[in-house]
């Protein structure tokens, strides 16, 4: 039988319409003689074909027209759905509607023929034509004979492929079943769903189980995976789910989200890992579109670092507000070319009014900034270049902080002298009483942007000329934490141990981390600039933080295996602790102090934070700038220390050129 099936699917379109049409020719002439069967029985029946021939010659020629004309040889059988459905009702009602019109106008005295054929014919060419394709479209989805044994005493029926159950028995669930059984690399065995009434039921061949039945599932089945079908529920629902199915050895993977599906980017076979923001739990409150629209519609905005994790997504969401120029500039080729294909894809598909347009370059050069924003009158600026990971800045001290600082403050002042109105910094907790210098750093962005918010007109560092510069711009700054899939993160870390067999490296048992996603932290950082008026520090909402262990035990129950201890020596997936690494903390902050307000959305917080006076700070960079020059790492961290409230570094120096010239005989 499957090999009948793999040869009707190979037929050429045409021979399979002309099938269609001989077969629906066989089944009208069918139900044309079922209905004087119907009508006259089998013992009053005289021959219907020889007495009635003229009818079994017209029905075909009636019907067949308006079946071509309702599309029902324009239907693939495999995907054959209600619309269908609806249009054979059409097309068959039509057509008996016709044929009984044709028998009341033709019949005579010497050979009637019993109105009541014409409704007999019409429900019997619903059932023989709606339900034949509807048969075949079961056969042609494949994976019919499985289902049909599904409940055969002693049928045989393992095929090899990996046995998984269905969470959730709705709509989403019910198109996975017949992906799978179509794509036959896995056999759907079970449904669970949270809906009492469906408990012990039989959908599309399978039951469904409640979920305190589980383990009884997994009894029944010997099921090895669950799909997570929930496209959308919330992620509090999703977290509590995953909780109570992380105590079972199975491997646990999911279907796209429901905006995902809406938006046509996957489809519902697209299965997927686990997203760990459904283990955080964190549902997204709606932005507001006044917020998301004030600094960007119809406006030119600049986004440095436009090629990274946190750049890229701002750029995605900044064209949905439909700005007039889009500028990406990122100092990498390959980061720049990327997102610009993707933006250029959008714009093309969505036929969107927007000029993007790619600059290669670096925030330290200020004259290269200054001729962008004054060549394009940029409007806002959203300044996302940074180096972010905090071993490499403290192995590089001279990069990070020139980087980081005078990248900053030089992008910030070419703001200043070319008249941008919006400027905004994209900053970290790890700036809070920093124990590393790429905190440290961003603590002294934020300190440069509040410094140059409180004057009207300063001189600029570095003009020796002291010509004050008026100042229009809204300089805001952003502070959150860790978001997932940045680069750097452990997230997919911990995919790649695990799918090499561990062991999972954590660097403390006790490190916890605030996280976010990439897509909510850009969304709230295009709000928080709007709310700025100048020299605000705000602060997002990161929830509760999370214990970094706890987060690798997750995973690996998750993926359908346990972790090995002392108290479980036979486990499968080992968690290693490595000692933390230079500059890193256990614990991370978000506030300096206490002086926190709240704001006009719920996920944004604003911070009251000390800084220095322009003229004062001016000195302090002069000086770092200076000990950088001459690769004094002793002096940057002391005038660190003495810039940046709270720095704290732990450790020795581990500039890599430091520790080499303290190698030099």
């Amino acid at each position: 039988m499957e090999k009948v099936r793999t040869k009707l699917l190979a037929l050429p379109r045409r021979h399979k319409r002309l099938l269609q049409v001989m077969t629906d020719i066989v089944l009208i002439w069918a139900a044309l003689w079922l209905a004087f069967v119907v009508r006259l029985g089998i013992d009053d029946l005289a021959n219907p074909l020889t007495d009635h021939t003229w009818l079994f010659l017209c029905a075909p020629l009636v019907s067949i027209p308006l079946f071509i004309r309702f599309g029902l040889y324009r239907a693939v059988m495999r995907y054959f759905g209600n619309d269908a459905l609806v249009a054979i009702i059409k097309a068959v009602t039509l057509s008996a509607l016709i044929l009984g019109f044709i028998i009341y106008w033709s019949s005579n005295h010497e050979n009637v023929v019993p109105r009541s054929i014409t409704f007999n014919y019409w429900w019997l060419s619903l059932i023989l034509i709606g339900g034949l394709r509807l048969a075949m479209r079961q056969y042609f989805l494949g994976g019919w004979f499985t289902a049909a044994v599904q409940h055969v005493p002693f049928a045989s029926r393992d095929d090899g492929l990996p046995k998984v159950a269905i969470y959730g028995a709705g709509t989403a669930g019910n198109q996975l079943v017949a992906a799978l059984r179509m794509d036959k690399v896995m056999r759907p065995v079970a449904f669970i769903d949270d809906d009492a009434s469906l408990t012990d039921r039989v959908i599309a061949g399978l039951q469904v189980y409640h979920p305190e039945q589980l383990q009884r599932m997994i009894e029944d089945t010997d099921v090895q995976e669950i799909l997570l079908a929930i496209p959308s529920s919330t992620r509090t629902r999703r977290r509590e789910i995953l909780n109570y199915l992380e105590r079972f050895p199975l491997h646990v993977r999911t279907i796209p989200g429901f905006m995902d599906l809406a938006s046509g980017k996957v489809k519902v076979d697209d299965i997927q890992e686990v997203d760990i923001a459904d283990l955080l739990g964190r549902d997204a409150v709606p932005a507001q579109s006044d917020l998301l629209e004030r600094c960007i519609v119809g406006q030119t905005v600049l986004v440095t670092g436009a090629g990274g994790s946190i750049g890229s997504e701002l750029c995605r969401q900044i064209l949905r507000q439909a700005p007039k120029t889009l500028l990406l500039f990122d100092h990498s080729e390959f980061n720049l070319y990327s997102i610009l294909s993707e933006l250029e894809q959008k714009v093309r598909i969505e036929s969107l009014s927007v000029c993007v347009v790619p600059i290669l370059g670096s925030v330290r050069n200020q004259a290269q900034l200054l001729d962008i924003m004054k060549t394009w009158r940029v409007d806002t600026v959203y300044h996302a270049a940074a180096y972010k990971h905090v071993p490499m800045v403290e192995h590089n001290i001279t990069e990070g902080l020139l980087n980081n600082v005078i990248g900053t403050l030089h992008t910030a002042q070419a703001a200043l002298q070319a008249g941008v109105d919006n400027f905004v910094l994209i900053s970290t907790d790890k700036a809070v009483r920093p124990t590393n210098v790429m905190g440290s750093t961003k603590r002294l962005a934020e300190m440069t942007l509040q410094a140059l918010s409180q004057e009207l007109a300063p001189v600029l560092f570095g003009d020796a000329g002291n010509v004050s510069q008026v100042n229009k711009t809204r300089f805001t700054m952003v502070r959150f934490g860790n978001v997932l899939g940045s680069s750097g993160s452990v997230i997919p870390l911990f995919y790649k141990q695990i799918k090499a067999g561990g062991p999972l490296t954590v660097t403390h048992p006790k490190i916890t981390r605030y996280f976010m996603t990439i897509p909510e932290a850009a969304q709230l950082v295009i709000q928080a600039g709007s709310m700025g008026k100048g020299g605000d520090v705000f602060v997002l909402d990161m929830g509760e933080p999370v214990r970094i262990v706890e987060l690798a035990e997750k995973m690996i129950h998750l993926s359908g295996f346990s972790v090995r201890s002392e108290r479980n020596p036979v486990g499968d997936i080992a968690i290693e602790f490595t000692g933390l690494r230079p500059g890193e903390k256990l614990y991370e902050e978000l506030l300096i102090g206490d002086n926190v307000l709240a704001t006009g959305h719920p996920m944004i917080m604003s911070a009251n934070e000390d800084h220095l006076p322009w003229d004062e700070l001016k000195d302090a960079l002069q000086a770092l700038l200076e000990a950088a020059a001459n690769d004094d790492f002793v002096r940057v961290r002391q005038l660190l220390r003495e810039t940046v409230s709270g720095y704290a570094p732990e450790g020795e120096i581990v500039d890599w050129i430091y520790q080499q010239r303290r190698l030099e005989p």
